[in-house]
């Protein structure tokens, strides 16, 4: 190895400015110092899914989104555990599965810095329900590419990653799982970087540069140019996105002086949730802001329908989705195992000050002490999800 290594990763690095200060990319003031914030989370990001958790020899679990590295769209109820694997090898993960809504393991081939999906493929996806968990909540779960007893989750050629996602639905009582993976018949202790390995692993993170980052801005162009304050779901049992779940697919634009009215007729499933995101697919501050609701935190009005509120300044409405100052930005939703067809959403763009004539006199209403209480109750759930 030599300098041009650390060359080319510097190219990399200096070309990222082309996600802030490209045509059409938005240039506010705010716009502008969250691009610059995004390019370092990108960077993180990327440390994490390429070089620090891309050993398949000696792996180790680690976050590759969290609340302070939002990227790819992310989902503000799930907590991401990820590290490198190798489809011909055999690995053992033990620990506790904690008391998350709903715990999803996925081993997939292909890798995010390509920045293809037509790359990225399923080749086992194992949901908490199918897996054999003791009473106190342990867990121990074999990946090989020949069948064990058990827990046993099927490796094979081409696999490159095992992705695990918890789904917190009581954000403030559910705990994360505490999990470790080890390669059995690995040398211990770890030996040095190999030079070779460790190119490798650069030539992976400049990719993740120069092409995977790019991904996803194209998606979030994409979604905003769909027709304002719009959402259409989807089932996405195709790609490397969490098998059985639809997916929200929308919008949101609504100025200082509006609110947007969100209508939607909840199915029964294990569950589902509202997000605002930023133009670089952020989810916006969601531990110190209500910019999500889920099916615990949001209110379903007695006649069945659930209404949601952006608006930029609180509507004294339960179910208010906060856009942390943004008038545009991407609006996700998500629907886990839903037990039958999943309803479109309908939106109405009103007068802020009009709010109160428009919703039904019986939906739930909140006092602003009752908001600080329930904010204050949001940032600390996060900070112990993330360990803070």
């Amino acid at each position: 190895m030599d300098g041009r290594i650390w060359q080319a990763f510097t190219g990399a690095v200096g070309r990222l400015d082309r996600l802030v200060l490209g045509d059409g990319v938005p240039d506010a003031p705010q716009d502008r110092a969250e691009g610059f914030r995004y390019l370092l989370r990108a960077l993180a990001a990327g440390f994490i899914l390429c070089v620090e958790h891309g050993d398949a020899e000696h792996p180790e679990f680690g976050r590759m989104v969290d609340h302070r590295m939002a990227w790819g769209l992310d989902c503000p109820d799930c907590l991401y555990l990820y590290t490198a694997v190798r489809g011909d090898a055999t690995y053992r993960i033990w620990g506790n599965r904690g008391s998350a809504n709903h715990f999803d393991v996925q081993v997939n081939a292909g890798h995010f810095a390509s920045g293809n999906i037509q790359d990225w493929t399923v080749i086992t996806n194992v949901s908490g329900d199918d897996l054999e968990v003791g009473p106190g909540g342990e867990l121990e779960m074999v990946l090989s590419p020949t069948e064990r007893e058990g827990n046993w989750l099927r490796n094979a050629e081409g696999a490159e990653f095992i992705l695990i996602r918890q789904y917190f639905d009581d954000w403030s009582a559910e705990r994360p799982a505490d999990l470790v993976i080890e390669r059995l018949d690995a040398d211990y202790p770890t030996p040095p970087p190999a030079p070779a390995d460790l190119a490798q692993r650069y030539d992976r993170l400049i990719e993740w540069l120069d092409t995977g980052v790019d991904y996803w801005e194209e998606w979030s162009r994409n979604w905003l140019a769909l027709a304002p304050n719009s959402m259409t779901f989807v089932v996405d049992d195709v790609s490397v996105g969490l098998r059985g779940q639809a997916y929200g697919l929308g919008n949101f634009y609504c100025e200082p002086d509006e609110a947007v009215l969100l209508t939607w007729e909840p199915v029964v499933c294990r569950h589902f949730s509202f997000s605002l995101a930023n133009w670089y697919w952020e989810s916006l501050d969601f531990a110190t802001h209500q910019s999500s609701l889920n099916r615990n935190q949001s209110t379903v009005d007695p006649d069945g329908k659930l209404r949601m509120v952006i608006a930029h300044q609180d509507p004294g409405h339960a179910n208010w989705l906060d856009p942390v100052g943004h008038t545009k930005g991407s609006l996700a939703g998500r629907v886990l195992l839903p037990e039958g067809p999943v309803a479109q959403p309908a939106s109405q763009v009103i007068p802020l000050e009009e709010l109160g004539e428009i919703l039904p006199p019986d939906t739930a209403r909140i006092s602003p002490e009752e908001r600080t209480t329930v904010l204050a109750a949001r940032r600390r759930a996060v900070w112990h999800r993330y360990r803070r």
